[in-house]
């Protein structure tokens, strides 16, 4: 029945003044407690047994320590059991080692049995008076016990009309026994609280009434309305499955689980196996769904999504079985239910619009955010650790914002870079080559963004903090990104996912002017003697043949397939006037847009073919523009 001792533990209560539950720290015994909750679910267990019940009365006395609780439809058999040769209300409440209610080859989803914890809420009372009517018998029953039921008074069996048919028990808990001199204010709370769980569990078609006042309560939907009441934005997601299964789901506003649940009319306040296969089964389905909208959220698991829910559960156990006879925890397997929780694709359409679903993608948002700083880079001077970069000699200095990091294709653009250099010197450009294509970062899940290490480098080597704003350079080891690819196909989706790396994790960038630029070298050259044209796209080489009226007899044609086939000489012409060469990449002009359009619109499928379709152009026709 737990402890006589008094504790002190976060529990729900019926706050009047403001008409609704409210979670409090409160001191109580839970011994005394649990026997005032043993005779109410004897009293909520008939209407189970018969739905004809339709008054509840709940009435606690404060002053003068007295409890009462009434409930109409079939009284307790008024008579006498054969073997026993005692009157059965009497039997059931005063009489150790038995029960109308032992039998378990028999399915029953009340929640008392008539055993040990009526006859408890009797042994710890000064006082307990037992009555009934059995109309069917047109019997009425009285019977008193007094001094913890070791002194009990003949039952007193009178006539009463067919249609009466109640029971009432009433009792005095002996409080010396529970180390107390009077029926505590908090205690008190904790049992009217309970009151109103009756309601939710029975209030549909039963009134109820707490010191002679009808609760409004009319049902299990009402009663979690108590809880978020007040709550704004919270939403309500309530299903009734069965006769046996009510649920309603919500947001936790403590960050964790939470949850509300009875069986057969038995808080078990720290829920058990019902409260699992509603919460797996729910989670799991929100999971399933969530991660088809948000790709994002791909390493997303069950325990993270059911983390951010408050469920309510009323469910009816067959035989439930339950931790100790406080009932706290419900231990009964799911296969032992006697029916199952599924949850309804309805339901989990209304949480993918409400607010659990938006609260779990900031949550993730959030955690994957401050892994990703983890992976932050610095201002600082010396960086060690990064393969094959050449540092600026000024990077992370206090000319910092004036150096710029050369991103190149691949190992042999690296080497024209470096070739250049000689020009333009080491101490504001720093090289550092890509090893291939960028990860798409849109469309990979957070652990690929982790683990890949060229994002990583690159966060390094500009000294990127994640999910911060930037309206300047001064706080990076570079004020400038230099892209430095071939003019085909594959240079310019290289091009893109890098644009795609920045505007996804880091936009602000983009607005500062002169940040991104590229380096654009011809695709094709004609020299004659000391005359030389250079060409950036095919049409602008056409053009240029028929102004020549397709004459280009002692001209020397080079067509450029990559810039490994630039030579060393040609690379210090290209630094050498390197202004020339470049093209800033600004968030407002057309390549940019053209990625941001097309990593925003297209599927994975159509994204690069509708990409390189324009960049190419869009930055060469841009160029030559300015």
């Amino acid at each position: 029945m737990g402890s006589c001792e008094k504790t002190e533990a976060q529990a729900w209560v019926y706050d009047k003044a403001t008409d609704k539950l409210v979670q409090k720290t409160m001191s109580f015994v839970p011994g005394l407690y649990k026997i005032f909750d043993e005779i109410l679910v004897n009293a909520t267990d008939n209407k189970v047994r018969d739905p004809t019940m339709v008054t509840l009365r709940v009435d606690i006395d404060q002053a003068e320590g007295i409890i009462r609780v009434y409930n109409d439809g079939n009284g307790i058999p008024v008579e006498m059991h054969k073997e026993e040769q005692v009157y059965v209300p009497e039997l059931i409440f005063g009489h150790l080692l038995t029960s109308s209610n032992y039998d378990d080859g028999e399915k029953k989803v009340t929640g008392g049995r008539n055993g040990y914890g009526a006859k408890l809420a009797n042994i710890f009372s000064k006082e307990f008076v037992i009555e009934t009517c059995d109309g069917s018998r047109e019997r009425r029953y009285r019977q008193v016990f007094r001094k913890n039921m070791s002194e009990k008074s003949p039952p007193v069996v009178t006539k009463c009309k067919p249609k009466d048919n109640w029971t009432c028990i009433t009792f005095k808990p002996d409080l010396e026994k529970f180390n107390m001199t009077e029926l505590e204010d908090d205690t008190v709370a904790l049992m009217c609280k309970r009151v109103y769980d009756a309601a939710g569990n029975i209030g549909k078609n039963t009134k109820i009434f707490l010191n002679g006042e009808k609760l409004k309560v009319k049902g299990f939907s009402d009663y979690v309305d108590l809880y978020l009441e007040g709550r704004e934005n919270a939403p309500k997601i309530y299903e009734k499955v069965n006769d046996r299964w009510e649920v309603c789901v919500t947001i936790s506003d403590t960050g964790n689980f939470q949850q509300c649940s009875f069986v057969n009319g038995i808080c078990t306040m720290k829920g058990g196996t019902h409260v699992n296969a509603v919460a797996d089964e729910v989670a799991s389905k929100l999971l399933e769904k969530i991660k088809k909208k948000e790709k994002s959220c791909k390493n997303l698991k069950s325990t993270h999504v059911k983390n951010h829910l408050w469920v309510f559960v009323n469910a009816l156990i067959e035989n439930p079985a339950f931790d100790s006879q406080t009932k706290e925890t419900l231990n009964t397997r799911a296969s032992n239910f006697g029916s199952k929780y599924e949850c309804a694709d309805s339901t989990i359409k209304k949480m993918m619009t409400s607010g659990v679903v938006e609260q779990i993608l900031s949550w993730a948002s959030f955690k994957q955010s401050k892994e990703l700083k983890k992976q932050d880079g610095a201002k600082k001077t010396r960086l060690t650790g990064i393969p094959k970069l050449d540092d600026a000699n000024d990077a992370g200095g206090r000319n910092s914002e004036h150096c710029t990091l050369i991103l190149t294709e691949g190992d042999s653009a690296k080497a024209l870079a470096v070739s250049g250099l000689s020009v333009v010197g080491r101490d504001r450009y720093g090289v550092f080559p890509l090893r291939g294509k960028l990860l798409n970062v849109r469309d990979a899940s957070h652990d690929q963004i982790m683990n890949n290490a060229e994002i990583t480098y690159i966060k390094q080597i500009l000294g990127l903090r994640h999910g911060t704003a930037y309206d300047s350079v001064k706080s990076l080891r570079y004020g400038h990104i230099m892209i430095m690819t071939d003019q085909d196909h594959d240079g310019s989706h290289i091009k893109g996912l890098l644009i795609n790396f920045l505007h996804a994790h880091f936009p602000s960038l983009l607005r500062i002017p002169g940040f991104l630029v590229e380096f654009i070298t011809p695709i094709i050259k004609a020299s004659k003697g000391k005359q030389s044209q250079v060409f950036y796209t095919i049409p602008e080489y056409d053009n240029w043949k028929e102004s020549m009226d397709g004459n280009t007899r002692g001209w020397h044609i080079k067509y450029y397939k990559g810039l490994g086939t630039s030579t060393a000489k040609e690379a210090k012409e290209y630094f050498a006037e390197l202004v020339r060469f470049f093209f800033s990449l600004g968030v407002d002009c057309l390549p940019i847009q053209a990625v941001i359009h097309s990593y925003a619109t297209y599927s994975t499928s159509n994204r690069r073919r509708a990409y390189v379709d324009t960049i190419v152009q869009l930055s060469t026709t841009s160029f030559n523009s300015s």
